[in-house]
């Protein structure tokens, strides 16, 4: 049996500075003694840890507060802007990063079109968006958090397999590490995702939550008891390359019916653009006529108009994705499922089929309470955020008060 071993000094201090920092920052305006109260440290040693915060300039006293018979205490506060994160989305159709500050404010943001990029083009396309953020960025930089498709190792930054880069085994957090010379952490953009819709939404009552991105691809995010739960091997949460149809169409990942092949966006937009050249007469077919393609707000207008081939396409994809959500209800029983990306903008009709299939497929007992709704966070900054929020907690200890 391996024989425990003692805190140093140096990891006590710097547990316990972490501590104080998290205090202030969650509970701001807070004086010396509050700040010792809440962490149970003594009054000397937290008074020479904030006085090490205020010398790096990410604390700072703000005036008094209200006096108890005593000399009214200094109050204490954490400069949201002294330190700056990257967030990074590597999308599907642009890459997106932005500097964001300790209160996950963004601050600037750039983006740069895929245009079809992956392998080592892709590895470039990253360099040169962050290039653009540091460029001209002159304030003390913690790190970079990326959000990026795939099964990613969180320990090592490896992206082990992301189908749509064409990355394998490649080892994206140290040649970003590399080049920067910073903390960089790598996430699954839906577990990013998942942990920015937890930490920024309006919800602040759950602690149990699934956050499922629908674009191109499909992928969950676990909050389980408030922690992102990636799984044994990472891959908690890919549901997208689960099988729904046996035998059904090739999937990007060389399987046959995975659930992206009939749920995601890239489905829906196919099956209804083969709905529109079929019937021509359609709204769907007119749309098509007018512009040469379709789009989900094409789609989402026409079902809610009652357009029957879209009411069909809108239908199937609804189904197809609340079975697989009535197997999360049933295995995980979390009563919080919120749906982002591209495809939630097909609206109610498209809810109305997930929530019906997802019902009947599992235990009522477990299924009633279950809220299926829309994403709360900004879907374009959902990643961006959530990947920032990884960096702020494993580089500073911190995490926005929910």
């Amino acid at each position: 049996m391996p024989s425990l071993q003692k805190a140093t000094h140096g990891q006590t201090r710097t547990y316990n500075s972490r501590l104080v920092l998290r205090t202030i920052y969650d509970h701001a305006p807070i004086s010396r003694a509050d700040v010792a109260r809440t962490t149970g440290l003594t009054r000397t040693s937290v008074s020479d840890l904030v006085a090490e915060l205020l010398e790096l300039g990410i604390a700072l006293e703000i005036g008094r507060g209200p006096s108890s018979g005593g000399k009214a205490p200094i109050l204490l506060t954490v400069a949201d802007d002294s330190r700056h994160l990257i967030g990074v989305d590597l999308g599907e159709s642009q890459f997106s990063a932005a500097i964001v500050n300790l209160r996950g404010e963004i601050r600037r943001s750039v983006s740069l079109p895929r245009d079809g990029s992956d392998g080592d083009q892709a590895v470039q396309l990253v360099y040169r968006l962050i290039d653009q953020l540091v460029g001209d960025h002159d304030g003390p930089l913690v790190g970079i958090g990326i959000g990026t498709p795939g099964i990613i190792d969180t320990a090592t930054g490896t992206v082990r397999w992301a189908v749509n880069l064409n990355w394998r085994d490649l080892n994206l957090g140290q040649l970003v590490r590399d080049r920067f010379d910073v903390p960089v952490y790598v996430a699954n953009d839906s577990q990013a995702a998942a942990l920015a819709e937890y930490i920024f939404g309006t919800d602040r009552q759950a602690t149990n939550m699934v956050v499922i991105k629908v674009g191109l691809g499909i992928g969950a995010g676990l909050i389980l008891n408030g922690e992102l739960f990636l799984g044994d091997g990472f891959g908690a949460g890919e549901i997208g390359h689960t099988t729904v149809v046996p035998g059904g169409e090739l999937c990007r990942c060389g399987r046959r019916g995975c659930l992206e092949t009939v749920a995601s966006a890239r489905a829906i937009l196919e099956r209804a653009t083969a709905g529109a050249l079929a019937d021509p007469a359609s709204m769907l077919g007119r749309a098509m006529s007018q512009s040469g393609r379709l789009t989900i707000e094409d789609i989402a207008e026409a079902a809610e108009a009652g357009d029957d081939p879209a009411r069909a396409v809108v239908n199937e994809a609804g189904r197809s994705l609340g079975r697989s959500i009535a197997s999360l209800i049933g295995a995980l029983d979390v009563h919080r499922i919120a749906l982002i990306g591209a495809a939630s903008g097909l609206g109610e009709p498209w809810l109305d089929a997930i929530r019906g299939e997802a019902r009947d497929g599992a235990l009522s007992l477990i299924a009633r309470p279950t809220a299926i709704e829309l994403g709360q966070v900004d879907p374009a900054r959902a990643v961006l955020l959530g990947a920032s929020a990884v960096l702020l907690t494993r580089e500073l200890g911190l995490m926005p008060a929910r």
